[in-house]
């Protein structure tokens, strides 16, 4: 088992450090919000001048959220067969990693499987196990147990391809991808960043240990910082005009990231996008800024809903991108978010970039982003509410390794030691680790 980093260790110790020196009590639950599409200010008086993205991993929406009250959610009670046809019950998690469990399977064959036609039956088929058809509760999600009071949720935001991490998180940034796996090659997608670049709109993207966006080209190494610039950046009121973090990836099976994907410790990431939230509503900036919380995939667990199949580039090489992936949890914190709304449109990634392409007077990047619901249509512009939330710092417990090493999910997950090992060989990007 390899060891987990210093910089690891280190953003660790210091995350739970933040994490211990404080905790506010929060109030309030989520009630049902259908919001009906009103018409939209002009962008440039519109108030926000501020967007932030956090794009956590691998959850889906029931998995996570599925107890909230209002949300189109289902935990308990369901059964899925595996290979033989035996029927396995959806079951609450005791235990914050799913140490000893496989990782679920999120590859593009796999989501397939567990879509099964429209049939929505195979999470139990596969390399999975009943860790995917395990389900957290609030009271297992100190943070989002709170959040959920002072957001809006979207019960109907699905990731954009049914596939894994790296063709997701390409949607994030270019409203398109050009693979279906986690793979290497440096992308030459235009991205709104070229957009944003190009209009002179401020941008920075914050990575916690690996600069995802260098995927897409040494260009973007001056829109690269490490994340602790944007807390700092954030305190005293200067943040770009758009913002993209990334969690730590490095250690994930050894409970060692902070990004939510198994076997990390689910406080270390309640403890990470509490920072976030904390940050953003404390800063100076907080009346005019909006932060946007995803997840890049489903991981593989269990979800209800059937996903669309959203508009793409026609396909190509027998690939097909139309199909959208499962549910994910997602949610905006915002004074101009309403507070314990959950919005029922259909939203997937690149209503992200839609709503950033209508601040900003930016052309679209693809046919995804163009036919996207924007996701200003879930704001209330007319009516803010500026008072700063109540929110809790979530302590962090720090890494810890599984208690069954070896067991389930290998010691590192090998697409972001690829992307170390690649960064580590390009003289580029090597001065980021």
């Amino acid at each position: 088992m390899s060891p987990l980093t210093r910089r690891q260790l280190l953003v660790g110790t210091a995350t739970a450090a933040v994490g211990a020196a404080a905790s506010r009590a929060a109030a309030g639950s989520a009630s049902t919000l259908t919001v009906p599409t009103a018409q939209l200010p002009n962008p440039a008086s519109s108030g926000l001048e501020h967007i932030v993205v956090l794009c956590m991993e691998n959850r889906s929406f029931d998995h996570y959220l599925g107890w909230l009250s209002g949300a189109d959610g289902r935990q308990a009670g369901l059964h899925y067969p595996d290979d033989k046809g035996k029927l396995h019950a959806t079951h609450h998690l005791t235990e914050r990693q799913g140490c000893g469990f496989n990782d679920p399977d999120h590859s593009y064959k796999g989501g397939r499987t567990q879509l099964n036609h429209g049939k929505m039956d195979g999470f139990r088929r596969g390399d999975n196990d009943d860790f995917a058809l395990g389900y957290y509760t609030r009271k297992d999600l100190p943070f989002y147990d709170k959040l959920v009071g002072q957001t809006t949720v979207f019960d109907r935001w699905f990731c954009s391809i049914l596939g894994p991490t790296y063709p997701n998180r390409f949607y994030t940034h270019a409203a398109r991808t050009d693979r279906i796996e986690n793979s290497m090659a440096t992308s030459t997608l235009p991205t709104v960043w070229d957009r944003l670049t190009a209009a002179g709109v401020s941008a920075n993207y914050y990575y916690s240990d690996l600069p995802f966006l260098g995927l897409f080209g040494a260009d973007k190494v001056p829109l690269v910082r490490p994340v602790d610039t944007w807390f700092a950046q954030a305190a005293v009121g200067q943040l770009p005009q758009y913002s993209y973090l990334d969690p730590f990836f490095l250690g994930e099976g050894q409970g060692g990231s902070n990004d939510d994907h198994p076997h990390a410790d689910i406080l270390r990431g309640q403890a990470f996008v509490s920072l976030v939230a904390d940050a953003l509503v404390n800063s100076p900036l907080w009346e005019k800024s909006a932060l946007i919380i995803t997840y890049d995939e489903w991981g593989g667990f269990f979800d209800h809903v059937l996903p669309p199949v959203l508009p793409d580039d026609p396909p190509k090489g027998g690939i097909d991108h139309r199909q959208a992936g499962f549910r994910v949890p997602s949610f905006v914190l915002s004074p101009f978010a309403r507070r314990g709304g959950i919005d029922h449109h259909m939203y997937d990634h690149t209503s992200i970039l839609k709503l950033v392409e209508w601040r900003w007077g930016l052309k679209p990047l693809a046919p995804r982003d163009r036919a996207a619901r924007n996701l200003a249509y879930a704001f209330d512009f007319q009516k803010p509410q500026t008072s700063v939330p109540s929110l809790p710092l979530v302590t962090d417990p720090g890494p810890h390794i599984c208690g069954t090493p070896g067991v389930g999910m290998a010691a590192e997950d090998p697409m972001w030691v690829e992307l170390r090992d690649k960064f580590r060989r390009d003289p580029v990007w090597r001065h980021h680790l």
